[in-house]
């Protein structure tokens, strides 16, 4: 089985691209990119070079992932998210300082949620949209606002967890 590629898509020859991956129309996959088996690019998405993304993971469309962030599988990211690998922008900065940011396992960044560079998502997390994040997010958390603060917890579904079930979300089957 091979990947998908749009015609009006540019992925490098030099990219790593795992069977069943579609990507759409008008992305750019840099030289050095991983991009997992099963994946959704939609429209619009660039990554770059020293940018992973791991298995089965959706990427919607306006989205950049930059050197340095990796998504790990099943992560869905909402259109238009933001993520920064430099804390201290400035054009043609000598020396700069690309900064690891990591989202686990099963985690969400909903549409429009910007995510500082160095930090840590934790599994099955959901960024809520528009949050902006600047300090790392515990496994199963549900942040929201800006800057993003605790609101709750959610399971592996997404959705918020009862009161009796929040200091300890059980793993769900999945089928």
């Amino acid at each position: 089985m091979k990947c998908f590629k749009h015609k009006n898509a540019i992925v490098s020859a030099k990219a790593a691209v795992g069977d069943g991956t579609r990507i759409w129309a008008f992305c750019n996959i840099q030289p050095g990119a991983k991009v997992g088996r099963e994946c959704n690019i939609c429209d619009c998405v660039f990554v770059e070079s020293g940018a992973v993304i791991n298995d089965r993971v959706t990427v919607k469309n306006g989205v950049a992932v930059y050197d340095g962030v990796t998504l790990e599988d099943d992560v869905f990211v909402g259109p238009n998210a933001t993520f920064i690998n430099d804390r201290y922008p400035r054009s043609r900065k000598a020396g700069w300082k690309k900064e690891r940011t990591v989202i686990r396992k099963g985690a969400t960044v909903g549409a429009n949620a910007t995510i500082l560079c160095g930090l840590t998502i934790g599994e099955y997390a959901l960024v809520a949209a528009g949050a902006v994040v600047v300090r790392d997010v515990p496994p199963h958390a549900l942040v929201v606002g800006n800057p993003a603060r605790l609101a709750g917890w959610v399971g592996h579904d997404g959705k918020p967890l009862k009161k009796k079930e929040t200091r300890n979300p059980k793993p769900e089957t999945r089928n």
